[in-house]
C-alpha cells in the first residue's frame, strides 16, 4: 500500500471574474507543491478565520503564495495606496491571523512574494509600497511586455546569510533569483531573522526564529518551473519533508 502524502493548504485569492466572485490559486503554486514538495495541495477559500482551528487540524503545512494584490496598508499603519492598487481584504482577513496561529501550532510554513509580505506584516513589520521610488533601492519590477520565461528569469543575486537555513539548503553564499515585485520589507517583523538580502540591501528572505517547525519566506518566485531549478527543488523538498514530519507527529 502506498504511504499517504502530506496535505499542504494553499490560501486562495478572492477575484471578481465577470459578474461572479471566485477563489483562485495560480497553477504554478499547485504544481510546485504536488511535484516538487511531493505533497497534496488543497485550496483554502478566502473567507476569514472562522474555520481556522479546523484548517490547522487538517493540514500538514501551509503555502502562502504570491498574488497581483497587495496587503492593505492599514494592516501595517502604512500610507494610503494609489487608487488603482489591487487589494484583497478577504485574503488579508484569512491569512494574517492564520500565519502566527499555524506557526505556533507547529505547521511548516513557506511564504512567497505576497506571502512573504503577509508574514512580515503578521509579525508587526511594515512594507515599502513602491521600492522603485525609494532612494538607494533598485527597481525590482519585471517588464510585463517580456515573455513569462524572461519575466521570471534570473534578475539579480541575493546573498544568503551565514548560519541561515537558505544558505544551508543552497550550499553556497549567493544564488540568482527572479524579481517580480513592487513592494518590499521596510521594517522587519518581530522575531524574524534575515536569511537573504538583495544587492541594494532589501530583505529577500527571512525565517521565524522561534518557530517549532519550518517557517521560511522568500520575496522571489521559486515556484516558477520549480522542478527545473536546482535551488527551488531543494527548497520545496525541504518544505515537503517538514510537512511529512508534521504528518508523522499527528
Amino acid at each position: 500500500m502506498r504511504s499517504r502524502k502530506p496535505v499542504i493548504g494553499i490560501p486562495a485569492d478572492r477575484r471578481l471574474l465577470g459578474p461572479h466572485w471566485f477563489h483562485c490559486v495560480g497553477e504554478k503554486y499547485i504544481t510546485a507543491v504536488a511535484d516538487t514538495a511531493d505533497a497534496v495541495p488543497v485550496l483554502i477559500p478566502a473567507i476569514g478565520e472562522q474555520h481556522l482551528e479546523d484548517w490547522l487540524g487538517s493540514f500538514d503545512g501551509i503555502l502562502f503564495t504570491g498574488s497581483a494584490s497587495n496587503v492593505e496598508p492599514h494592516r501595517y499603519q502604512g500610507p494610503p495606496s494609489d487608487p488603482d492598487t489591487l487589494h484583497d481584504p478577504h485574503r488579508d482577513a484569512t491569512t494574517l491571523p492564520m500565519i502566527p496561529a499555524a506557526i505556533a501550532a507547529g505547521l511548516p510554513v513557506l511564504g512567497i512574494c505576497r506571502g512573504f509580505q503577509e508574514m512580515n506584516v503578521a509579525f508587526g513589520g511594515t512594507l515599502w509600497q513602491k521600492l522603485q521610488e525609494v532612494p538607494g533601492h533598485l527597481d525590482h519590477r519585471e517588464d510585463k511586455d517580456d515573455p513569462l520565461d524572461v519575466q521570471y528569469g534570473p534578475a539579480h543575486e541575493v546573498e544568503l546569510v551565514e548560519g541561515g537555513l537558505l544558505r544551508k539548503l543552497a550550499g553556497v553564499d549567493r544564488i540568482a533569483v527572479n524579481s517580480v515585485h513592487t513592494q518590499g520589507v521596510q521594517r522587519l517583523g518581530q522575531g524574524l531573522a534575515v536569511e537573504a538580502v538583495a544587492p541594494d540591501g532589501v530583505v529577500e528572505g527571512f525565517r521565524v526564529e522561534a518557530a517549532p517547525a519550518f517557517a521560511l519566506a522568500v520575496q522571489w518566485h521559486p515556484e516558477w518551473k520549480a522542478i527545473e531549478n536546482s535551488f527551488s527543488r531543494v527548497l520545496f523538498a525541504a518544505f515537503g519533508e517538514a510537512a511529512r514530519a508534521r504528518m508523522a507527529r499527528r
